[in-house]
């Protein structure tokens, strides 16, 4: 008998031996989870990515996390289901697919809505294509028989669902905050959305004079065009510079608006000249010390970052134009007496690249405590299939 076909390869070759493995395993539904077999279920939801793109490393460390608890789970006797989806991803698609159309020098108001909608359906399947492929690369162990996109019919009528739900219980509610705004696309962005640069920017000081004529209080900004929606100036309560004139007025530049001047332990007294003014509809530090201080908040910004009527003369402008033009107005009214290079970070859109703005906005928000408590009290228990059960029925 001729031994020269049963020799072994010297070194590991991956393309030889993993070559048809993935789709052997696939036809024989190894990975699919079977409800009625009587076994404990154990269930993982894949993160669902979004199919703006390719999956990076980072997406490889963390399914390949799941890969081991979902393989050792079905081991050790587990119906165990690893559910496969992705993410539509909203306006960061609709930004690729945009961009993707101006490098044909195109818009999708060339288009229209119907012919943009099916460009990305496209990129969507294109997308999802790649996803699928790199799963299958990874030789992920997901059940593709129940695999889900999260524009799926009865995937959207869950989110209502459980939406309503947690509103009737009182954990989700709506309310004014300061968020992530991204004036190009029009949309909240969360934090870590946000790409923070250095940008030169600079340090605009002012005097802002008190009502009574007697004196005048310095500040200073690197958002000059946000001081028409200013509502007071806080001092440190401690300052001995400043204790005279808690509770007197000043005159806003411009606006000859009057208004307070206020102490507030956030102010450091040793940063500039330990004045700040204070927007609350522009700033999150602002907005907090507006709430403690019950101060009205002026927002002088429409949703693409141009300036409204509460902006006076200068509505209608964008709003770093509205820097230029009110920082010239401001020398000339001898109120901007010094500008001052500073390299700060800036937060961009991760979606758009626009510079991000800090903008009071109605939103919903979930009340994450009493949801936390549960999750817990869960990683805390023993039995935690049955908890988990229990807990969503008492939450939801």
């Amino acid at each position: 008998m001729s031994t020269e076909n049963l020799s072994m390869p010297t070194k590991y070759e991956p393309q030889s031996i993993e070559a048809g493995r993935y789709e052997w395993w696939l036809k024989g539904k190894y990975f699919e989870a079977q409800p009625d077999s009587g076994k404990d279920p154990y269930t993982i939801v894949i993160p669902p990515p979004n199919v703006t793109g390719k999956l990076h490393l980072g997406h490889a460390w963390d399914t390949t996390l799941q890969d081991i608890l979902i393989r050792m789970k079905r081991m050790q006797g587990y119906d165990a289901l690893w559910l496969p989806g992705m993410d539509h991803a909203g306006i960061a698609t609709q930004a690729k697919v945009e961009e993707k159309l101006r490098a044909d020098g195109k818009s999708r108001y060339d288009l229209g809505r119907e012919k943009f909608v099916e460009e990305t359906w496209k990129w969507k399947d294109e997308y999802a294509g790649h996803i699928r492929a790199q799963w299958a690369k990874l030789g992920l162990a997901l059940d593709y028989s129940r695999e889900r996109f999260t524009l799926d019919e009865g995937l959207s009528k869950a989110v209502r669902e459980v939406f309503v739900k947690l509103y009737e219980k009182e954990l989700i509610y709506r309310g004014e905050y300061i968020i992530n705004w991204d004036p190009a696309t029009k949309t909240a962005l969360s934090d870590i959305e946000v790409i923070h640069k250095d940008i030169q920017g600079a340090f605009y000081h002012m005097r802002y004079p008190l009502a009574d004529g007697t004196d005048s209080i310095e500040i200073a900004t690197t958002r000059p065009e946000t001081m028409l929606g200013d509502t007071a100036v806080a001092v440190h309560p401690e300052d001995d510079r400043y204790k005279h004139l808690i509770g007197k007025t000043v005159k806003l530049p411009i606006t000859g608006r009057e208004i307070p001047i206020i102490a507030d332990d956030y102010v450091d007294m040793e940063f500039g000249s330990g004045a700040v003014k204070i927007t609350p509809a522009h700033d999150p530090n602002d907005f907090e010390i507006g709430n403690r201080h019950d101060l009205p908040r002026v927002l002088v910004m429409n949703e693409d970052g141009s300036m409204n009527k509460l902006a006076g003369k200068y509505e209608g402008m964008d709003r770093f134009e509205c820097r230029k033009t009110i920082v010239k107005d401001l020398q000339e009214m001898g109120v901007l007496f010094k500008i001052e290079d500073h390299l700060h970070s800036v937060g961009h859109s991760e979606r758009s690249g626009a510079v991000v703005e800090p903008y009071l906005s109605t939103q919903w928000f979930v009340k994450m405590a009493p949801l936390a408590e549960e999750a817990i009290k869960l990683q805390q228990s023993e039995g935690r299939s049955t908890s988990f059960r229990n807990a969503l029925k008492r939450r939801i």
